[in-house]
């Protein structure tokens, strides 16, 4: 949630440049890449009108800074419901349902997963305040299995693991359309979408991705597939099945306006597979498909079913 708006204006003499590079010169407040971050979002103008850091600025031009400061979120336990599929002195591996945070942010100050596991256990501290023992994340309207870390020693572990792509995460996703190939490998790194704030998208500067996908049934207009991730970068299967024309029933982000409405994007975090960070144990986890997206497929069986 915004907290105050803090303001400041200039007016430019003999400074010559970028705008951003500019104010960043003439205040102390802000540095460039956060000008850059508030250029982004709107919140600098230049006599008025809304610019990119890119913009030459010119003698007599009016800079007003109208940023606003993020009220500060404070983490509190919360006794909210977890279906814990795993746990033990180390770890914890939970099925996290559609529509809930992982953590913290601002939009989601709190019942987040964060605040639920606060009130069940101990958490490890290497990722901050507000992200204690979460070590990997999944969209909030995704739904399915999450390791978290109970300590410090696990997390190391388990992000090492992570890094390492030595882990085990397959999802499954129904997608728009019928995918003929029965497998295939979707390598398009990812980033920022130039056009969209909100939205990743297959840039060429971006970073590495890579998923691999294998057809689970085909109906006349849809098709179930099941996911492994290479790599874990946000929004990744959900851009990358968009980038090869089949996106996900269901997405209000990457999918079309005329799609099957339910709580989100039909995709669920299935498996879960890793090395136990102190005994070394292969351990590997399954979570069944929520509700929805099972009484979705029935529905298709009798409507849509190829035969």
């Amino acid at each position: 949630m915004a907290g105050e708006t803090e303001a400041q204006q200039f007016t430019i003499t003999t400074e010559t440049g970028r705008l951003d590079k500019v104010v960043a010169s003439l205040q102390t407040v802000y540095t460039r890449s956060q000008l850059d971050r508030l250029i982004k979002t709107e919140q600098v103008t230049v006599n008025g009108q809304v610019v990119t850091s890119k913009y030459k600025v010119q003698a007599g031009d009016q800079v007003m800074i109208a940023a606003q400061t993020p009220r500060a979120i404070e983490l509190v336990p919360e006794k909210i419901p977890l279906d814990i599929v795993y746990e033990d002195d180390d770890v914890l591996v939970v099925n996290k349902p559609q529509g809930m945070v992982v953590h913290p942010a601002p939009g989601h100050p709190d019942h987040t997963l964060v605040n639920a596991l606060l009130y069940h256990c101990p958490l490890s501290t290497i990722n901050g305040e507000l992200r204690p023992g979460i070590v990997h994340r999944i969209d909030k309207d995704t739904s399915g299995l999450l390791m978290v870390a109970k300590n410090d020693v696990a997390h190391r572990s388990l992000a090492a693991q992570l890094k390492a792509k030595t882990n085990l995460r397959e999802y499954v996703a129904l997608v728009h359309g019928v995918i003929k190939e029965e497998t295939g490998t979707i390598n398009a790194p990812l980033g920022r979408s130039p056009k969209d704030r909100k939205k990743q998208a297959v840039v060429a500067t971006g970073r590495p991705a890579v998923t691999h996908f294998k057809v689970l049934k085909r109906y006349q207009h849809y098709t179930l597939i099941s996911c492994r991730l290479e790599t874990g970068r946000t929004h990744q299967i959900r851009v990358h099945l968009q980038s090869i024309g089949h996106p996900l029933v269901g997405d209000p982000l990457y999918g079309p306006k005329k799609t099957i409405r339910g709580n989100g994007q039909f995709l669920h975090a299935r498996l879960l597979g890793f090395k136990h960070p102190v005994t070394g144990k292969q351990l590997t986890f399954e979570a069944p498909l929520p509700p929805i997206f099972e009484a979705l497929l029935q529905k298709l069986d009798k409507t849509d079913l190829n035969h």
